[in-house]
């Protein structure tokens, strides 16, 4: 026998994937190309949309876990919303079961759609909220952080991002491919995109909060599972904030983590540059030529310091040490010098937001890491200048340093003295 339920499940919208403005369509119903009704409510705080596929495990107790957070901050005043792309193990059907022991709860089930991404959006499409938001329904994201992100939007922030990169965040058991993987696909977008994926230290979060208006009339266009690039490419986002949470393990179901997800997302990267090209994003995100100019003056007066200390501890009138371990303590000293004048004048208006002996130890480590990584790079330019194009050695390397230092000045930009604001 069918059971009945009394709860009846949203309509998935269809057609363009463009959030609607609530400020200009109050007076009307949220429509879907069916021409049925998404919706009877009117506007509230917050929607929470949770995207899931095969979650039948994990969905009573996000459920619960989210309405005891959210219950006593708004009072009714959220939505949560669970977005199921058909699962086999019948993810919507259970979440419609709970839907009669909590008010807030709806459930949408997507039988023509696939994908994390647009299911976010169609989940937004239907909702009602001033402030939109997604979390995984794996309890990999830790509901809690939802009040401090929250705290973020209420403090002026169009977006509140969840980022495992920022300070108190992390991630609990990840294999080293796995970390190396995160961090080579963000430095990958930093060179594709630095103007988007430069503007938060998480570009692969899939836990954040923002503001309808932001995104509010865009049409978006996402590939994979990376929602978070689109909203930051396609909408009008001034003010970033930043939450540091831990990342969790799994521990119901199985992990949705393909290389076909890295794919989508280097070409997710390469349609924004072309659609968002010239597009004006943020106030801050262009580096001046100002800065520019003193990274590159630092680095000049770094090569003075390797020379004197190289000098000083392998001459036989002076230490006598060996070329190799003086050049290393000579290289470690000048990258110090470095780091101590960029912290200071190159980006101190970044570091006096960032203030701290803990902050500045990261941001001295991410320094050396990239440096050192320049210092590879350089030496790969140079033989390609040299022995493949067989450009005058010299002349090579001219250039292989120009563009190390072009290197090295946009991933510290993005990534040691990042611009944005975070909140602790």
């Amino acid at each position: 026998m069918t059971t009945r339920y009394t709860h009846p499940l949203l309509i998935a919208p269809s057609g363009a994937l463009q959030i609607p403005d609530l400020l200009s369509e109050r007076s009307n119903q949220v429509q879907g190309h069916t021409g049925k009704a998404l919706h009877h409510q009117k506007p509230i705080r917050f929607s929470l949309i949770i995207p899931t596929y095969n979650e039948g495990k994990n969905i009573a107790a996000i459920v619960d876990r989210l309405s005891q957070l959210l219950d006593p901050v708004l009072a009714g005043d959220y939505e949560l919303i669970v977005v199921d792309d058909d699962s086999p193990d019948r993810t919507w059907e259970l979440a419609q079961a709970l839907m009669a022991d909590y008010p807030q709860l709806q459930v949408m089930r997507r039988q023509q759609e696939r994908g994390l991404s647009t299911a976010v959006i169609r989940g937004w499409q239907a909702s009602q909220g001033e402030i939109l938001g997604v979390i995984d329904g794996d309890l990999q994201h830790p509901p809690e952080v939802l009040l401090n992100l929250l705290t973020a939007i209420d403090q002026g922030a169009d977006l509140a991002v969840a980022s495992r990169n920022s300070e108190g965040g992390g991630v609990s058991d990840w294999s080293p491919a796995r970390r190396f993987l995160s961090r080579g696909a963000q430095i990958l977008g930093l060179i594709v995109l630095p103007q988007v994926v430069g503007r938060v230290s998480d570009p692969m979060s899939g836990y954040f909060l923002l503001r309808r208006q932001a995104i509010a009339g865009c049409t978006l266009n996402p590939l994979g599972y990376k929602i978070l690039l689109e909203v930051l490419g396609r909408g009008t986002v001034q003010h970033v904030a930043e939450v540091g949470y831990v990342f969790q393990e799994r521990q119901e179901g199985e992990s949705k983590v393909t290389w076909k997800q890295y794919i989508e997302y280097l070409l997710h990267l390469v349609r924004l540059r072309f659609s968002t090209k010239g597009k004006s994003i943020g106030t801050d995100q262009k580096p001046p030529l100002q800065r520019f100019i003193r990274f590159g003056l630092v680095g000049l007066s770094g090569v003075f310091v390797d020379m004197i200390m190289l000098y000083l501890l392998s001459d036989p009138s002076t230490l006598a040490w060996g070329l190799t371990r003086s050049k290393i303590m000579a290289s470690e000293v000048a990258i110090l010098n470095n780091f101590l004048w960029n912290d200071r004048w190159t980006f101190g208006d970044i570091s006096s937001r960032q203030r701290g002996k803990r902050k500045r130890l990261r941001r001295f480590v991410k320094f050396n890491l990239i440096c050192l990584a320049g210092l590879i790079l350089n030496v790969l330019l140079l033989n390609f200048l040299f022995n493949v194009l067989g450009i005058n050695r010299y002349v090579a390397n001219l250039l292989a340093i120009a563009i190390v230092t072009v290197w090295n000045f946009w991933l510290n930009l993005k990534l040691s003295w990042r611009v944005t604001d975070t909140q602790e």
